[in-house]
């Protein structure tokens, strides 16, 4: 058995320590919603619940519309992605590998989107929903969702790392560059494509803000939207909030784990020539 050097050992313990302390915050959060309410507020905290509270899943099922949240969240979720990961891919193609005037400029407002907090287009997004008649719509989730200025800069990393004399092949052969886009580039970035889906998809799934702001109707939030009604102004039951929370995050997790070494090639190849 090798001996292990004494640099990676002490890479390895630190590595070992920042997962249990990323991991801590989900162990607290299940133990937290199989406790009562009055274990969850105990000081010294309670740890371990002295009977599990199976009941904090039903309750929260009884309390809130689940199914639609899911439908709503799944919804918004795959408009989101289908149009993040097309337009960003066309987008972030143009800016790789065409010629055309103004490129640099373009590239540079995509790069100042990026810079710029995103709450500053809130008020201008809502008039857009607003004007066009979708406020408390599924479709109004969806909208700022569409174009992605990191996916663009993204996906254009990607396209750079690929070796040109493909491109110049499928022009010998009389493709278009819609063609050559479509049938050569695009399978070649499909790592970096299921990066940026999963990346989309994870964005989508955490907003809170925008949910809550153009839908009114409880019928038609998201998870999370429908999460922040169970805590309270005054008093908040913990316990089943923990309970909703899990329930809410489990589909996210499946991703993960269902795309992993997708995501994990996809963050490893982009931006390597």
């Amino acid at each position: 058995m090798k001996k292990i050097k004494k640099g990676n050992l002490l890479i390895h313990i630190i590595l070992i320590l920042g997962a249990v302390v990323m991991i801590l915050p989900f162990v607290w959060m299940v133990l937290t919603s199989l406790k009562t309410l009055g274990e969850s507020t105990q000081i010294p905290p309670k740890i371990f619940p002295d009977k599990m509270q199976f009941s904090n899943y039903t309750e929260v099922l009884r309390l809130l519309p689940f199914g639609k949240f899911y439908l709503n969240t799944i919804l918004m979720i795959i408009f989101r992605v289908i149009g993040s990961v097309l337009f960003s891919a066309m987008a972030a193609y143009a800016f790789a590998r065409l010629n055309f005037p103004g490129k640099k400029f373009f590239f540079s407002l995509v790069l100042i989107q990026m810079m710029v907090p995103g709450q500053l287009f809130i008020i201008p997004q809502f008039n857009l929903v607003q004007n066009l008649g979708l406020l408390n719509t599924v479709t109004a989730l969806v909208i700022p969702g569409v174009v992605s200025a990191f996916g663009t800069f993204l996906l254009r990393q990607f396209f750079m790392g690929i070796p040109a004399e493909l491109e110049e092949a499928a022009k010998l052969d009389g493709c278009s560059i819609g063609r050559t886009f479509f049938t050569i580039m695009l399978p070649l970035a499909n790592s970096g494509l299921v990066a940026l889906g999963i990346f989309t998809a994870l964005f989508a799934f955490k907003d809170l803000m925008w949910p809550l702001i153009v839908n009114m109707s409880i019928d038609k939030m998201t998870l999370s939207a429908g999460l922040a009604s169970l805590q309270g102004q005054f008093s908040t039951n913990f316990p089943q909030l923990m309970a909703g929370s899990l329930l809410a995050i489990w589909p996210m997790l499946l991703i993960f784990i269902v795309f992993q070494r997708k995501f994990i090639e996809g963050i490893a190849t982009t931006g390597g020539k």
